[in-house]
């Protein structure tokens, strides 16, 4: 088992926690103009998959610890993995722009005027997630985060900077993720084991009755703008360090998420675990405090007990981090022509966006590694 120290207690109960900066300064921050946006929204994706993949420690997940419950992935893997999925994400946003003439304004009417862009994004994340599998030699590492960052992607890239709101990002989503795929039934011709070859969530969805991805997405993400949002912004504004504010909104959502990874992995008696767990510790305060830290400490030595992950609720975690973002975008400030000029240095820019978790004393030893 990892070590798992407190980093309120290596402060001082006196002290608390030093907040970590939540993103550049303004002159930094600029969204470009133009194509040159598609570009932006894509490195932002990924640097917030990489914000979630660093984020440590996570209950049974991985992180810069290990591997957590997944003995076939690892941090340098997940890395590659977010990586790979940059050309996707662009595309997704380059083909939005490409059908951008033809699409209402009002979301609400996207049903009948974004087939064509539901058809581009459905093409868009195929391939991207070829691309990830031929990263990761065959490994699903973000399928369900394909699904949801890209909607958010396609979401921004659909509306104007001053809509990058959480409410209008979502209600973009639900639209979008509520028009059928046409090229599904084609596929499903073309090859008709596909049919009877569902993928695990979709196995899931049918044997416990939950919503699964694709309902989550029309529901517009609930569990985004009613617990990890709210849950971020409040841990941050109580004195907590990013780090901690970040694992809070992960806590936050695995409590009320029916997340079927959790329950491909270790049934309604793994998500009924998880749940209860991540409640305990913001019932006692969250992880900036004590208690919460050490409920944090158990919750994550249940999950790696019974070989159960919380992957979903890490794909909403990085899903709210990128909408927290896109938020501050549309508060702080306005585009600037000079910024297509930048372009290159976009992902440079992204790095300050999402800082690196906090060094704690929680890292493997050689003792744990033997234990």
């Amino acid at each position: 088992m990892a070590v798992f120290d407190s980093p309120v207690i290596a402060a001082g109960p006196a002290q608390g926690p030093t907040k970590a900066p939540v993103s550049s300064p303004a002159s930094e921050q600029s969204v470009p103009v133009g194509t040159d946006r598609a570009q932006w929204l894509a490195q932002a994706a990924t640097q917030a998959l990489l914000a979630e993949v660093d984020l440590t420690p996570k209950p049974g997940l991985v992180d810069r610890r290990g591997s957590g419950a997944h003995c076939d992935m690892n941090h340098a893997l997940m890395q590659r993995s977010a990586h790979a999925l940059t050309p996707g994400f662009m595309a997704m946003a380059d083909a939005v722009y490409a059908h951008r003439p033809g699409l209402a304004s009002d979301v609400s009417s996207w049903s009948t005027t974004a087939m064509g862009v539901r058809a581009a994004l459905g093409a868009v994340g195929r391939q991207a997630e070829a691309a990830m599998m031929q990263a990761t030699a065959g490994i699903n590492t973000h399928r369900g985060a394909i699904w949801a960052m890209g909607l958010i992607v396609a979401s921004a890239a659909a509306q104007p900077l001053s809509r990058w709101r959480a409410p209008a990002l979502l209600a973009g989503v639900a639209a979008l993720a509520a028009i059928d795929d046409p090229a599904l039934g084609l596929i499903a011709c073309k090859q008709p084991d596909a049919e009877n070859s569902p993928s695990n969530g979709q196995r899931m969805v049918a044997r416990f009755q939950v919503a699964g991805a694709r309902r989550e997405a029309m529901n517009g993400f609930v569990q985004i703008v009613d617990q990890g949002l709210p849950q971020l912004q409040a841990s941050r504004a109580a004195g907590a360090s990013e780090t901690q504010a970040r694992l809070d909104a992960l806590l936050a959502i695995m409590a009320v998420l029916d997340d079927t990874c959790l329950l491909n992995r270790a049934g309604r008696y793994g998500l009924t675990l998880a749940q209860a767990g991540a409640r305990r510790v913001l019932d006692r305060g969250g992880t900036a405090h004590t208690a919460g830290w050490a409920a944090l400490a158990t919750l994550d030595h249940d999950m790696q007990a019974i070989n159960a992950s919380p992957g979903g609720s890490a794909d909403l975690l990085a899903a709210t981090l990128l909408i927290d973002h896109l938020q501050a975008q549309a508060t702080s400030g306005h585009t600037r022509d000079t910024e297509r000029r930048r372009a290159g240095r976009a992902g440079h820019r992204l790095l300050t966006i999402y800082p690196a978790p906090q060094a704690h004393s929680w890292e493997r030893t050689d003792a744990d590694a033997i234990a």
